[in-house]
Protein backbone atom coordinates (compact mmCIF):
# COMPACT_ATOMS: atom_id res chain seq x y z
CA UNK A 1 0.00 0.00 0.00
CA UNK A 2 3.10 2.37 0.74
CA UNK A 3 4.65 2.09 -2.75
CA UNK A 4 1.05 2.26 -4.18
CA UNK A 5 0.51 5.55 -2.77
CA UNK A 6 3.60 7.11 -3.36
CA UNK A 7 2.89 6.09 -7.16
CA UNK A 8 -0.24 8.07 -6.85
CA UNK A 9 2.23 11.20 -5.28
CA UNK A 10 4.54 10.57 -8.32
CA UNK A 11 1.22 10.99 -10.45
CA UNK A 12 0.59 14.32 -8.33
CA UNK A 13 4.00 15.70 -9.16
CA UNK A 14 3.44 14.88 -12.87
CA UNK A 15 0.08 16.66 -12.68
CA UNK A 16 1.46 19.70 -11.80
CA UNK A 17 4.38 19.75 -13.57
CA UNK A 18 2.59 19.25 -17.18
CA UNK A 19 0.20 22.46 -16.12
CA UNK A 20 -3.18 20.71 -15.14
CA UNK A 21 -5.89 23.39 -16.05
CA UNK A 22 -5.63 25.02 -19.61
CA UNK A 23 -3.65 24.21 -22.99
CA UNK A 24 -4.44 27.78 -24.06
CA UNK A 25 -1.91 30.51 -22.53
CA UNK A 26 -3.99 32.42 -19.92
CA UNK A 27 -5.44 35.95 -20.46
CA UNK A 28 -4.04 39.74 -18.89
CA UNK A 29 -5.74 39.32 -15.24
CA UNK A 30 -8.52 41.86 -14.59
CA UNK A 31 -7.31 44.94 -12.09
CA UNK A 32 -8.99 44.52 -8.73
CA UNK A 33 -10.26 47.67 -9.18
CA UNK A 34 -12.25 49.73 -12.34
CA UNK A 35 -9.45 52.67 -11.77
CA UNK A 36 -6.01 51.31 -13.73
CA UNK A 37 -5.34 53.16 -16.63
CA UNK A 38 -6.47 52.43 -20.09
CA UNK A 39 -4.58 51.91 -22.87
CA UNK A 40 -2.10 54.59 -24.22
CA UNK A 41 -2.92 55.62 -27.70
CA UNK A 42 -1.29 57.56 -30.54
CA UNK A 43 -2.98 57.97 -33.70
CA UNK A 44 -5.33 54.87 -33.30
CA UNK A 45 -2.12 52.51 -32.53
CA UNK A 46 -2.06 51.12 -28.96
CA UNK A 47 1.42 51.26 -27.01
CA UNK A 48 1.60 47.56 -27.17
CA UNK A 49 1.55 45.29 -25.40
CA UNK A 50 -2.23 46.23 -24.19
CA UNK A 51 -2.02 46.75 -20.15
CA UNK A 52 -3.73 44.86 -17.79
CA UNK A 53 -8.06 45.22 -18.48
CA UNK A 54 -10.01 47.11 -15.86
CA UNK A 55 -13.74 47.31 -15.27
CA UNK A 56 -15.41 50.36 -16.76
CA UNK A 57 -18.92 49.60 -15.60
CA UNK A 58 -22.06 49.10 -17.86
CA UNK A 59 -22.49 53.10 -18.05
CA UNK A 60 -19.66 53.79 -20.38
CA UNK A 61 -21.04 50.63 -22.49
CA UNK A 62 -24.43 51.52 -23.17
CA UNK A 63 -23.67 54.37 -25.87
CA UNK A 64 -22.58 52.52 -28.49
CA UNK A 65 -24.36 49.31 -27.93
CA UNK A 66 -28.14 50.79 -27.60
CA UNK A 67 -29.55 47.94 -28.79
CA UNK A 68 -28.08 45.41 -26.73
CA UNK A 69 -28.46 47.34 -23.45
CA UNK A 70 -32.10 48.29 -24.22
CA UNK A 71 -32.71 44.46 -24.19
CA UNK A 72 -30.09 43.83 -21.56
CA UNK A 73 -32.43 46.32 -19.28
CA UNK A 74 -35.68 44.51 -19.69
CA UNK A 75 -33.70 41.01 -18.31
CA UNK A 76 -33.21 39.27 -15.01
CA UNK A 77 -29.66 39.62 -15.46
CA UNK A 78 -29.94 43.67 -15.36
CA UNK A 79 -32.02 43.36 -11.57
CA UNK A 80 -30.13 40.28 -10.03
CA UNK A 81 -29.42 42.71 -7.33
CA UNK A 82 -31.06 46.36 -6.78
CA UNK A 83 -31.21 48.71 -3.95
CA UNK A 84 -34.74 47.89 -1.81
CA UNK A 85 -37.16 50.91 -2.84
CA UNK A 86 -40.62 51.71 -3.87
CA UNK A 87 -40.10 50.44 -7.75
CA UNK A 88 -37.98 47.58 -6.76
CA UNK A 89 -39.43 45.65 -3.86
CA UNK A 90 -42.05 43.59 -5.28
CA UNK A 91 -43.22 42.08 -1.76
CA UNK A 92 -46.54 42.56 0.55
CA UNK A 93 -44.54 44.91 2.99
CA UNK A 94 -48.25 46.43 4.43
CA UNK A 95 -48.16 45.15 8.05
CA UNK A 96 -48.23 41.79 6.25
CA UNK A 97 -47.65 38.12 9.22
CA UNK A 98 -45.71 35.53 8.18
CA UNK A 99 -45.76 32.32 10.53
CA UNK A 100 -42.97 30.04 10.32
CA UNK A 101 -42.55 27.90 12.96
CA UNK A 102 -42.80 29.65 16.48
CA UNK A 103 -42.12 32.74 14.98
CA UNK A 104 -44.35 35.03 13.26
CA UNK A 105 -42.42 37.70 11.21
CA UNK A 106 -43.82 40.94 9.90
CA UNK A 107 -43.28 43.04 6.94
CA UNK A 108 -43.50 46.42 7.20
CA UNK A 109 -43.42 49.86 5.47
CA UNK A 110 -41.58 52.52 7.12
CA UNK A 111 -41.81 55.95 4.25
CA UNK A 112 -39.29 54.54 1.28
CA UNK A 113 -37.74 51.68 3.67
CA UNK A 114 -38.52 48.47 4.11
CA UNK A 115 -38.33 46.50 7.36
CA UNK A 116 -38.71 42.80 8.22
CA UNK A 117 -39.52 41.98 12.26
CA UNK A 118 -38.13 38.77 12.63
CA UNK A 119 -36.13 36.22 14.63
CA UNK A 120 -32.47 37.52 14.86
CA UNK A 121 -29.42 35.94 15.60
CA UNK A 122 -30.03 34.96 19.14
CA UNK A 123 -33.70 34.20 17.89
CA UNK A 124 -35.12 37.23 19.49
CA UNK A 125 -37.58 39.37 17.38
CA UNK A 126 -35.91 42.63 15.99
CA UNK A 127 -36.53 45.33 12.94
CA UNK A 128 -34.15 45.00 10.36
CA UNK A 129 -34.11 47.25 7.13
CA UNK A 130 -34.17 45.83 3.90
CA UNK A 131 -30.99 46.92 1.96
CA UNK A 132 -31.44 45.40 -1.43
CA UNK A 133 -33.54 42.94 -3.31
CA UNK A 134 -32.20 39.66 -4.89
CA UNK A 135 -33.65 38.73 -7.96
CA UNK A 136 -37.44 39.13 -9.36
CA UNK A 137 -39.16 36.14 -10.71
CA UNK A 138 -40.53 33.51 -9.87
CA UNK A 139 -39.35 34.72 -6.48
CA UNK A 140 -37.58 37.74 -4.85
CA UNK A 141 -35.15 37.62 -1.88
CA UNK A 142 -33.83 40.22 0.65
CA UNK A 143 -30.44 41.26 1.59
CA UNK A 144 -30.65 42.84 5.37
CA UNK A 145 -26.80 44.10 5.69
CA UNK A 146 -24.88 43.62 9.34
CA UNK A 147 -22.36 45.69 10.89
CA UNK A 148 -19.90 43.80 9.81
CA UNK A 149 -20.37 44.04 6.21
CA UNK A 150 -22.22 40.87 6.03
CA UNK A 151 -25.51 40.97 3.12
CA UNK A 152 -27.69 38.03 4.93
CA UNK A 153 -30.21 36.68 2.38
CA UNK A 154 -33.81 36.54 4.62
CA UNK A 155 -35.37 32.86 3.57
CA UNK A 156 -39.01 34.33 3.87
CA UNK A 157 -39.45 35.11 -0.01
CA UNK A 158 -41.85 36.68 -1.95
CA UNK A 159 -43.68 34.53 -4.42
CA UNK A 160 -43.88 37.06 -7.40
CA UNK A 161 -46.20 34.64 -9.91
CA UNK A 162 -49.24 35.51 -10.55
CA UNK A 163 -51.83 35.31 -7.81
CA UNK A 164 -53.97 32.87 -10.17
CA UNK A 165 -50.67 30.75 -10.23
CA UNK A 166 -50.37 30.61 -6.79
CA UNK A 167 -47.95 33.59 -6.04
CA UNK A 168 -48.36 37.09 -4.53
CA UNK A 169 -47.63 35.28 -1.19
CA UNK A 170 -45.07 35.24 1.63
CA UNK A 171 -43.63 31.59 1.42
CA UNK A 172 -40.16 29.98 3.21
CA UNK A 173 -37.83 28.62 1.09
CA UNK A 174 -37.71 25.48 3.99
CA UNK A 175 -41.17 25.01 4.73
CA UNK A 176 -40.56 21.16 5.60
CA UNK A 177 -38.34 21.43 8.08
CA UNK A 178 -38.04 23.19 11.50
CA UNK A 179 -34.69 26.30 11.70
CA UNK A 180 -34.37 28.36 14.32
CA UNK A 181 -31.51 30.49 14.91
CA UNK A 182 -29.07 27.66 16.27
CA UNK A 183 -29.22 26.28 12.36
CA UNK A 184 -26.53 26.91 9.63
CA UNK A 185 -29.39 27.61 7.65
CA UNK A 186 -31.16 30.22 9.48
CA UNK A 187 -31.37 33.77 7.47
CA UNK A 188 -28.60 35.18 10.05
CA UNK A 189 -26.10 31.95 9.92
CA UNK A 190 -23.16 30.96 7.63
CA UNK A 191 -25.07 29.22 5.24
CA UNK A 192 -27.00 32.42 4.25
CA UNK A 193 -24.23 34.63 3.62
CA UNK A 194 -24.67 36.59 0.55
CA UNK A 195 -20.86 38.13 0.04
CA UNK A 196 -19.92 33.78 -0.40
CA UNK A 197 -22.89 32.24 -1.58
CA UNK A 198 -24.72 34.16 -4.03
CA UNK A 199 -22.76 37.75 -4.60
CA UNK A 200 -20.62 36.38 -7.58
CA UNK A 201 -23.64 35.20 -9.48
CA UNK A 202 -25.48 38.63 -8.75
CA UNK A 203 -22.57 41.30 -9.57
CA UNK A 204 -20.23 42.14 -11.63
CA UNK A 205 -16.50 42.43 -10.98
CA UNK A 206 -17.35 40.98 -7.25
CA UNK A 207 -14.20 41.50 -4.50
CA UNK A 208 -15.47 39.82 -1.26
CA UNK A 209 -12.55 41.36 1.29
CA UNK A 210 -13.47 39.38 3.58
CA UNK A 211 -10.37 40.09 6.72
CA UNK A 212 -10.06 36.78 8.06
CA UNK A 213 -8.45 37.99 11.59
CA UNK A 214 -11.36 41.00 12.24
CA UNK A 215 -14.03 38.08 10.60
CA UNK A 216 -15.58 41.40 8.27
CA UNK A 217 -16.19 41.95 4.52
CA UNK A 218 -15.84 44.94 2.91
CA UNK A 219 -17.18 43.32 -0.46
CA UNK A 220 -17.16 45.59 -3.48
CA UNK A 221 -18.51 45.54 -7.40
CA UNK A 222 -17.99 47.11 -10.72
CA UNK A 223 -21.63 47.30 -11.42
CA UNK A 224 -24.82 45.65 -8.34
CA UNK A 225 -26.06 43.38 -11.16
CA UNK A 226 -25.14 41.03 -14.21
CA UNK A 227 -23.92 43.45 -16.08
CA UNK A 228 -21.76 43.77 -19.46
CA UNK A 229 -18.52 42.99 -17.98
CA UNK A 230 -19.84 39.51 -16.44
CA UNK A 231 -19.70 38.76 -19.78
CA UNK A 232 -17.07 40.26 -22.33
CA UNK A 233 -14.93 40.53 -19.72
CA UNK A 234 -13.04 43.99 -18.30
CA UNK A 235 -13.63 46.63 -20.79
CA UNK A 236 -10.96 49.49 -20.29
CA UNK A 237 -9.25 48.31 -23.40
CA UNK A 238 -12.15 48.20 -25.40
CA UNK A 239 -13.60 51.82 -24.82
CA UNK A 240 -9.74 52.81 -25.51
CA UNK A 241 -9.99 51.36 -29.01
CA UNK A 242 -13.48 52.70 -29.77
CA UNK A 243 -12.55 56.09 -28.29
CA UNK A 244 -10.02 56.75 -30.74
CA UNK A 245 -11.63 55.24 -33.51
CA UNK A 246 -9.16 52.37 -33.91
CA UNK A 247 -8.68 49.75 -36.36
CA UNK A 248 -7.36 46.76 -36.17
CA UNK A 249 -3.86 46.80 -35.74
CA UNK A 250 -2.22 46.13 -32.27
CA UNK A 251 -5.98 45.69 -31.12
CA UNK A 252 -7.36 41.84 -30.86
CA UNK A 253 -10.60 41.57 -30.46
CA UNK A 254 -11.21 44.94 -30.83
CA UNK A 255 -9.52 45.44 -27.09
CA UNK A 256 -12.64 42.63 -25.94
CA UNK A 257 -11.07 40.73 -22.88
CA UNK A 258 -13.35 38.03 -24.21
CA UNK A 259 -14.48 37.36 -27.61
CA UNK A 260 -18.13 35.86 -27.92
CA UNK A 261 -17.95 35.68 -31.69
CA UNK A 262 -18.05 31.91 -32.31
CA UNK A 263 -21.66 32.44 -33.94
CA UNK A 264 -20.45 35.10 -36.23
CA UNK A 265 -21.02 34.11 -39.94
CA UNK A 266 -22.01 30.64 -38.75
CA UNK A 267 -25.21 29.42 -40.77
CA UNK A 268 -26.90 25.93 -40.85
CA UNK A 269 -29.85 24.07 -42.07
CA UNK A 270 -32.33 21.75 -40.32
CA UNK A 271 -32.08 18.21 -40.77
CA UNK A 272 -34.70 15.43 -40.92
CA UNK A 273 -35.42 12.39 -39.67
CA UNK A 274 -31.93 10.61 -39.15
CA UNK A 275 -29.96 13.51 -40.26
CA UNK A 276 -27.41 15.55 -38.71
CA UNK A 277 -27.86 19.08 -38.73
CA UNK A 278 -24.40 20.85 -39.78
CA UNK A 279 -22.92 24.41 -39.11
CA UNK A 280 -21.14 25.92 -42.36
CA UNK A 281 -18.24 26.19 -39.86
CA UNK A 282 -17.03 23.96 -36.46
CA UNK A 283 -16.88 25.93 -33.46
CA UNK A 284 -13.15 25.99 -32.56
CA UNK A 285 -13.80 26.73 -28.90
CA UNK A 286 -15.86 26.68 -26.04
CA UNK A 287 -15.49 31.05 -24.64
CA UNK A 288 -19.34 31.42 -24.37
CA UNK A 289 -20.43 28.00 -22.79
CA UNK A 290 -17.66 28.70 -20.41
CA UNK A 291 -18.31 31.99 -19.88
CA UNK A 292 -21.84 31.41 -18.82
CA UNK A 293 -20.53 28.64 -16.28
CA UNK A 294 -19.11 30.95 -14.10
CA UNK A 295 -22.58 31.36 -13.16
CA UNK A 296 -24.66 28.70 -14.66
CA UNK A 297 -22.74 25.79 -13.11
CA UNK A 298 -22.49 24.40 -9.69
CA UNK A 299 -18.92 24.65 -9.06
CA UNK A 300 -16.38 26.41 -6.25
CA UNK A 301 -14.13 29.71 -6.76
CA UNK A 302 -10.29 28.22 -6.90
CA UNK A 303 -8.99 32.05 -5.80
CA UNK A 304 -9.93 35.57 -5.06
CA UNK A 305 -10.30 36.93 -8.99
CA UNK A 306 -13.70 36.82 -10.67
CA UNK A 307 -14.18 35.30 -14.13
CA UNK A 308 -14.82 34.96 -16.61
CA UNK A 309 -11.83 34.19 -18.72
CA UNK A 310 -13.35 32.29 -21.21
CA UNK A 311 -12.11 29.10 -19.70
CA UNK A 312 -14.25 28.22 -16.70
CA UNK A 313 -10.93 26.31 -14.61
CA UNK A 314 -8.89 29.38 -14.60
CA UNK A 315 -11.44 30.50 -12.09
CA UNK A 316 -13.69 27.97 -11.03
CA UNK A 317 -13.83 23.71 -10.46
CA UNK A 318 -16.85 22.64 -11.56
CA UNK A 319 -18.85 19.62 -9.89
CA UNK A 320 -18.73 16.67 -11.64
CA UNK A 321 -22.04 14.10 -11.84
CA UNK A 322 -21.62 12.81 -8.16
CA UNK A 323 -24.36 12.11 -5.58
CA UNK A 324 -25.95 14.02 -4.35
CA UNK A 325 -26.19 16.49 -7.08
CA UNK A 326 -27.16 14.09 -10.26
CA UNK A 327 -28.77 11.21 -10.81
CA UNK A 328 -26.46 8.26 -12.09
CA UNK A 329 -27.42 8.95 -15.57
CA UNK A 330 -26.34 12.69 -15.16
CA UNK A 331 -30.05 14.03 -14.73
CA UNK A 332 -30.00 16.70 -12.43
CA UNK A 333 -31.10 16.40 -8.88
CA UNK A 334 -29.91 18.67 -7.03
CA UNK A 335 -30.12 22.56 -7.76
CA UNK A 336 -26.48 22.24 -10.14
CA UNK A 337 -27.88 25.14 -12.47
CA UNK A 338 -27.32 24.23 -16.26
CA UNK A 339 -23.70 23.51 -17.42
CA UNK A 340 -23.27 20.41 -16.16
CA UNK A 341 -25.86 19.03 -17.65
CA UNK A 342 -25.84 20.54 -21.34
CA UNK A 343 -22.11 19.58 -21.70
CA UNK A 344 -23.30 15.71 -21.21
CA UNK A 345 -25.79 16.24 -24.74
CA UNK A 346 -24.98 15.83 -28.07
CA UNK A 347 -25.57 19.19 -28.98
CA UNK A 348 -23.04 20.13 -26.92
CA UNK A 349 -20.77 17.98 -28.38
CA UNK A 350 -21.87 18.98 -31.85
CA UNK A 351 -20.51 22.59 -31.61
CA UNK A 352 -24.17 24.30 -30.27
CA UNK A 353 -23.83 26.78 -27.79
CA UNK A 354 -26.07 28.84 -25.35
CA UNK A 355 -26.73 31.51 -28.00
CA UNK A 356 -28.29 28.99 -30.33
CA UNK A 357 -31.28 29.04 -28.07
CA UNK A 358 -30.99 32.35 -26.36
CA UNK A 359 -30.71 35.73 -27.02
CA UNK A 360 -27.75 36.31 -24.69
CA UNK A 361 -28.36 40.02 -23.77
CA UNK A 362 -32.07 40.08 -23.02
CA UNK A 363 -32.20 36.19 -22.14
CA UNK A 364 -35.09 35.44 -24.31
CA UNK A 365 -35.63 32.05 -26.04
CA UNK A 366 -34.67 33.06 -29.88
CA UNK A 367 -38.36 31.62 -30.80
CA UNK A 368 -41.45 30.73 -29.24
CA UNK A 369 -42.40 27.20 -28.21
CA UNK A 370 -40.53 24.53 -30.73
CA UNK A 371 -39.17 27.26 -33.03
CA UNK A 372 -36.33 26.86 -30.71
CA UNK A 373 -35.58 23.52 -31.64
CA UNK A 374 -36.74 23.57 -35.31
CA UNK A 375 -34.24 26.27 -35.96
CA UNK A 376 -32.05 22.58 -36.45
CA UNK A 377 -34.09 19.87 -36.16
CA UNK A 378 -36.88 20.45 -39.53
CA UNK A 379 -40.50 20.63 -38.37
CA UNK A 380 -41.64 18.02 -40.60
CA UNK A 381 -39.89 15.31 -39.19
CA UNK A 382 -39.72 16.39 -35.48
CA UNK A 383 -42.22 18.69 -34.71
CA UNK A 384 -44.92 15.69 -35.99
CA UNK A 385 -47.39 13.01 -34.21
CA UNK A 386 -44.85 10.38 -36.20
CA UNK A 387 -42.18 11.19 -34.14
CA UNK A 388 -43.41 12.31 -30.61
CA UNK A 389 -46.61 10.32 -30.79
CA UNK A 390 -49.09 12.70 -28.93
CA UNK A 391 -52.22 14.91 -29.95
CA UNK A 392 -51.75 17.90 -31.49
CA UNK A 393 -51.94 20.71 -29.00
CA UNK A 394 -51.19 18.65 -26.29
CA UNK A 395 -48.27 19.15 -23.50
CA UNK A 396 -46.57 16.16 -24.73
CA UNK A 397 -46.04 17.98 -28.55
CA UNK A 398 -43.37 20.47 -26.76
CA UNK A 399 -39.71 18.64 -27.55
CA UNK A 400 -39.08 20.14 -24.16
CA UNK A 401 -41.65 17.97 -22.61
CA UNK A 402 -39.51 14.89 -23.35
CA UNK A 403 -36.34 16.22 -23.66
CA UNK A 404 -35.84 18.58 -21.11
CA UNK A 405 -37.73 18.07 -18.25
CA UNK A 406 -37.88 20.14 -15.11
CA UNK A 407 -37.13 20.06 -11.60
CA UNK A 408 -38.52 22.73 -9.05
CA UNK A 409 -35.74 24.44 -6.69
CA UNK A 410 -36.10 27.23 -4.23
CA UNK A 411 -40.23 25.84 -3.34
CA UNK A 412 -42.06 27.24 -6.94
CA UNK A 413 -39.02 27.67 -9.59
CA UNK A 414 -39.21 24.83 -11.93
CA UNK A 415 -35.73 24.15 -14.56
CA UNK A 416 -35.02 22.32 -17.21
CA UNK A 417 -32.55 20.17 -16.86
CA UNK A 418 -30.09 20.47 -20.49
CA UNK A 419 -28.85 17.42 -20.89
CA UNK A 420 -31.21 17.17 -24.01
CA UNK A 421 -31.33 13.65 -23.76
CA UNK A 422 -33.36 10.76 -25.13
CA UNK A 423 -36.20 9.32 -22.44
CA UNK A 424 -34.94 5.82 -21.06
CA UNK A 425 -37.79 4.58 -19.06
CA UNK A 426 -35.59 1.79 -18.94
CA UNK A 427 -33.07 3.33 -17.09
CA UNK A 428 -36.18 3.54 -14.19
CA UNK A 429 -36.46 0.03 -14.19
CA UNK A 430 -32.78 -1.23 -13.72
CA UNK A 431 -31.47 2.34 -11.59
CA UNK A 432 -34.37 3.98 -10.80
CA UNK A 433 -33.71 7.24 -12.26
CA UNK A 434 -36.40 9.48 -13.02
CA UNK A 435 -37.83 9.60 -16.71
CA UNK A 436 -40.03 11.98 -18.40
CA UNK A 437 -42.57 9.55 -19.57
CA UNK A 438 -44.03 8.88 -16.32
CA UNK A 439 -43.27 12.76 -15.35
CA UNK A 440 -46.25 13.07 -17.18
CA UNK A 441 -47.94 9.70 -17.18
CA UNK A 442 -47.73 9.24 -13.47
CA UNK A 443 -50.80 6.48 -13.51
CA UNK A 444 -48.53 4.25 -15.41
CA UNK A 445 -45.35 2.47 -13.92
CA UNK A 446 -41.93 2.98 -16.07
CA UNK A 447 -42.16 -0.77 -17.56
CA UNK A 448 -44.95 0.51 -19.55
CA UNK A 449 -43.10 3.34 -20.91
CA UNK A 450 -39.95 1.94 -21.61
CA UNK A 451 -42.07 -0.97 -23.42
CA UNK A 452 -43.92 2.25 -25.36
CA UNK A 453 -40.49 3.56 -26.45
CA UNK A 454 -39.43 0.47 -27.72
CA UNK A 455 -42.22 -0.35 -30.25
CA UNK A 456 -42.38 3.36 -31.16
CA UNK A 457 -38.25 3.51 -31.72
CA UNK A 458 -36.83 0.27 -31.76
CA UNK A 459 -34.74 -1.40 -28.87
CA UNK A 460 -31.26 0.04 -29.95
CA UNK A 461 -32.84 3.86 -29.58
CA UNK A 462 -30.54 4.83 -26.11
CA UNK A 463 -29.56 8.11 -27.07
CA UNK A 464 -25.91 10.11 -26.36
CA UNK A 465 -25.58 9.49 -22.25
CA UNK A 466 -24.86 5.66 -22.05
CA UNK A 467 -22.83 6.32 -19.17
CA UNK A 468 -25.22 5.06 -16.03
CA UNK A 469 -24.47 1.68 -15.53
CA UNK A 470 -20.68 2.83 -14.91
CA UNK A 471 -21.35 5.83 -12.99
CA UNK A 472 -23.77 3.71 -10.76
CA UNK A 473 -21.35 1.26 -10.03
CA UNK A 474 -19.01 3.43 -9.32
CA UNK A 475 -20.87 5.20 -6.64
CA UNK A 476 -21.69 2.19 -4.97
CA UNK A 477 -18.55 0.04 -5.51
CA UNK A 478 -20.10 -3.04 -6.77
CA UNK A 479 -17.90 -5.69 -8.28
CA UNK A 480 -16.57 -4.78 -11.62
CA UNK A 481 -16.58 -1.09 -11.13
CA UNK A 482 -13.37 -0.51 -11.62
CA UNK A 483 -13.79 -2.13 -15.05
CA UNK A 484 -16.03 0.31 -16.14
CA UNK A 485 -15.10 2.92 -14.52
CA UNK A 486 -12.00 2.63 -16.77
CA UNK A 487 -13.63 1.82 -19.90
CA UNK A 488 -15.18 5.31 -19.51
CA UNK A 489 -12.43 7.37 -18.74
CA UNK A 490 -10.74 5.90 -22.30
CA UNK A 491 -13.94 6.35 -24.33
CA UNK A 492 -13.38 9.42 -25.99
CA UNK A 493 -16.71 9.49 -27.12
CA UNK A 494 -18.51 10.45 -24.10
CA UNK A 495 -19.14 13.29 -22.56
CA UNK A 496 -16.36 14.70 -20.79
CA UNK A 497 -17.56 15.59 -17.76
CA UNK A 498 -18.69 11.55 -17.73
CA UNK A 499 -15.19 10.70 -18.27
CA UNK A 500 -13.71 12.63 -15.74
CA UNK A 501 -16.65 11.97 -12.93
CA UNK A 502 -15.28 8.15 -14.01
CA UNK A 503 -11.54 9.16 -13.31
CA UNK A 504 -12.25 10.64 -9.74
CA UNK A 505 -14.08 7.32 -8.86
CA UNK A 506 -10.99 5.45 -9.87
CA UNK A 507 -9.74 7.10 -5.97
CA UNK A 508 -12.26 4.14 -4.72
CA UNK A 509 -11.00 1.33 -6.21
CA UNK A 510 -7.09 2.20 -6.33
CA UNK A 511 -5.13 -0.22 -7.40
CA UNK A 512 -1.70 -0.22 -9.89
CA UNK A 513 -4.34 -0.97 -12.62
CA UNK A 514 -6.49 1.97 -11.68
CA UNK A 515 -3.26 4.18 -11.34
CA UNK A 516 -2.47 3.80 -14.52
CA UNK A 517 -5.50 4.58 -16.16
CA UNK A 518 -4.98 7.72 -13.90
CA UNK A 519 -2.00 7.89 -14.86
CA UNK A 520 -2.70 8.12 -18.80
CA UNK A 521 -5.66 10.77 -17.38
CA UNK A 522 -2.95 13.67 -16.61
CA UNK A 523 -2.35 13.74 -20.19
CA UNK A 524 -5.79 13.53 -21.68
CA UNK A 525 -6.62 16.21 -24.02
CA UNK A 526 -9.73 17.69 -21.80
CA UNK A 527 -9.14 19.81 -19.08
CA UNK A 528 -11.57 18.70 -17.04
CA UNK A 529 -10.75 14.97 -17.13
CA UNK A 530 -7.28 16.06 -16.09
CA UNK A 531 -8.51 18.25 -13.04
CA UNK A 532 -10.35 14.83 -12.24
CA UNK A 533 -7.21 13.27 -12.19
CA UNK A 534 -6.40 14.95 -9.51
CA UNK A 535 -9.01 14.90 -7.65
CA UNK A 536 -8.45 11.42 -7.66
CA UNK A 537 -5.08 11.64 -6.47
CA UNK A 538 -5.87 13.78 -3.70
CA UNK A 539 -9.26 11.57 -2.31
Amino acid sequence: MRVLLLRWVVVLASFVAAGCWSSDAPPPRAAATPTAPRATVTAGVPALPLPAPSFVGASACVGCHADAAAAWRGSQHAVALQPATPATVLGDFAGTRFTYGNVTSTFLRQGDDFVVRTDGPDGTLADYRIGFTFGVFPLQQYLIDFADGRKQALSIAWDARPKGAGGQRWFHLYPHETIDHRDPLHWTRLDQNWNFVCAECHSTNLRRNYDAAADRFATTWADESVACEACHGPGSNHVAWAEHRAGSDGWPRRGLAIGLDERAGVQGAPAGAGGVPARSRSLGSHREVETCAVCHARRRPLGTDPGPTGRLLDTHMPALLDAPLYEPDGQQHDEVYTWGSFVQSKMYARGVTCSDCHEPHGGTLRAAGNGVCTQCHAATSYDDAAHHHHADGGAGTACVACHMPTRTYMEIDPRHDHSLRVPRPDLTVTDGVPNACTGCHADHDAAWAAAAVVQWYGPERKGFQTFAAALRAGRSGAPGAAAALTALVRDAKSPEIARATAAAMLARVPSPATLAVVRDAVGDGSALVRAAALEAVLA
